[in-house]
C-alpha cells in the first residue's frame, strides 16, 4: 500500500509538472505576435524591420515575429485566416474589406503617401501617358493588392476601361525587374529600392510618381495614407495592452525616422536590403522618408481620398456605405508617451 501510494504521488507530481510546463509553453505561444509584412525589404514598410533592429519590440516586452509576403493581398488573406495577428500593409485594405463585411483597422499609420511609382520600360517609347496603357500588360505585386488598386484607378481616371489593360502579378524587386526585362510587362507599379535600380540601369523611366505628398495629391486628388499596421478590430478590442505596446514601438520608430538621416537609418537595416547599392538606397530613403508620419496618426483628410480612389474603379464599393471611422483608430498612438 505504501509503495502504491508513493507511486500515485509520483505520477500525480509528474502530471502536475507536465501540466505546468505545458501551461508555460502555451502562455509563451500566446504571447508571440506575428506580423505579416507585404515585402519588408521595401522602403515603404521600413518601420517594421527598423523597429525590430532598434530593439523597440523587446523594449515593450513583446515577442514579435516578422514574416515576409511580397504581395499585400496575400498578407491580408493570412490575417483573415488567423495565421497572423497583424499586417504591415496599405490602409486601403481596411476600406476594401469593410465592403466585403470584414472589419479590420489601421492601428498605426506609417505613411501619408504611397511611395509608389509607375515605371515604363524604355523599350516602349510609345507609352507617354497612362492613356497609352491600352492593350498593355502592367506589373503589380499581386491581383487585389494596393498596387493593383492604384493601377486600376489611374487607368479609369485617364479614360480607360479596365478590360483594356492587363494586370500581371510580378511581385517586387528581382521578379519585377525580370518581368520588365523580358517584356512580360511594359509598365508597372513598384517602390524603392526597385525604382532606383531600374532608373540606374536605364531600363525604365518614371511616368507617375507618388513618393511625395505633392505628387500624390496631383495624382490621386489628396493625401493618401498608405503603409500602416492593420489588424482585425475584434483582436484589437480583446488585446488592448498588446496593441498599445505595438503602437509604442512603432511611434518610437517613426520618430527615429523623422530625426535621423537616410545614412543613419540605412546602417540599422539588413545589408541585403541595399542590393549591392548602399548609396542608391540612402539617396532613395533621403528623398522619400518625408512620406512617413511623425506620430502614427491618421491624416484627417486621408480616408476620404482613399475611399474616393477605390470607388473610382471598384464596382463592389460603389453602392456600399462605408463607415470610415471603423477603418482606423487613433486610440493607441495618442496614448503613446
Amino acid at each position: 500500500m505504501r509503495i502504491a501510494r508513493g507511486l500515485i504521488h509520483t505520477i500525480a507530481f509528474s502530471v502536475l509538472v507536465a501540466g505546468t510546463s505545458f501551461g508555460v509553453r502555451a502562455a509563451s505561444a500566446a504571447d508571440k505576435i506575428t506580423l505579416m509584412v507585404g515585402g519588408y525589404e521595401k522602403q515603404i514598410y521600413l518601420p517594421a524591420k527598423l523597429a525590430e533592429s532598434l530593439g523597440y519590440f523587446k523594449d515593450e516586452g513583446l515577442d514579435v515575429e516578422l514574416l515576409n509576403e511580397p504581395a499585400g493581398v496575400d498578407a491580408e488573406n493570412q490575417l483573415l485566416a488567423g495565421a497572423v495577428q497583424g499586417v504591415v500593409g496599405f490602409y486601403d485594405h481596411c476600406i476594401d474589406l469593410q465592403g466585403k463585411g470584414k472589419f479590420v483597422e489601421s492601428v498605426v499609420q506609417f505613411s501619408q503617401a504611397p511611395g509608389e511609382v509607375e515605371l515604363v520600360s524604355t523599350k516602349h517609347a510609345e507609352i507617354k501617358s497612362v492613356a497609352d496603357f491600352k492593350g498593355k500588360s502592367l506589373g503589380v505585386t499581386g491581383l487585389g493588392s494596393s498596387t493593383n488598386f492604384l493601377t486600376q484607378y489611374l487607368a479609369v481616371k485617364n479614360g480607360l476601361d479596365l478590360s483594356e489593360i492587363t494586370s500581371v502579378p510580378v511581385g517586387a524587386g528581382a521578379t519585377f525587374i525580370a518581368a520588365m526585362q523580358q517584356d512580360k510587362i511594359q509598365a508597372g507599379m513598384t517602390t524603392e529600392p526597385t525604382i532606383t535600380r531600374l532608373l540606374k540601369t536605364g531600363e525604365a523611366s518614371i511616368l507617375v510618381d507618388m513618393r511625395t505628398m505633392e505628387n500624390t495629391r496631383a495624382a490621386l486628388g489628396g493625401t493618401y495614407p498608405a503603409a500602416s499596421l492593420y489588424m482585425e478590430t475584434s483582436w484589437v478590442e480583446e488585446h488592448k495592452d498588446e496593441a498599445q505596446k505595438l503602437a509604442n514601438a512603432f511611434v518610437k520608430t517613426l520618430k527615429f525616422i523623422n530625426t535621423h538621416s537616410g545614412a543613419e537609418i540605412t546602417e540599422k537595416m539588413p545589408k541585403d536590403f541595399y542590393v549591392s547599392d548602399k548609396d542608391g538606397y540612402i539617396k532613395a530613403l533621403d528623398g522619400g522618408k518625408a512620406m512617413f508620419t511623425a506620430d502614427g496618426v491618421m491624416p484627417k483628410d486621408g480616408p476620404e481620398t482613399v475611399l474616393a480612389v477605390l470607388k473610382g474603379f471598384s464596382k463592389s464599393l460603389k453602392d456600399k456605405q462605408i463607415d470610415l471611422s471603423k477603418t482606423y483608430t487613433t486610440e493607441f498612438v495618442q496614448n503613446v508617451k
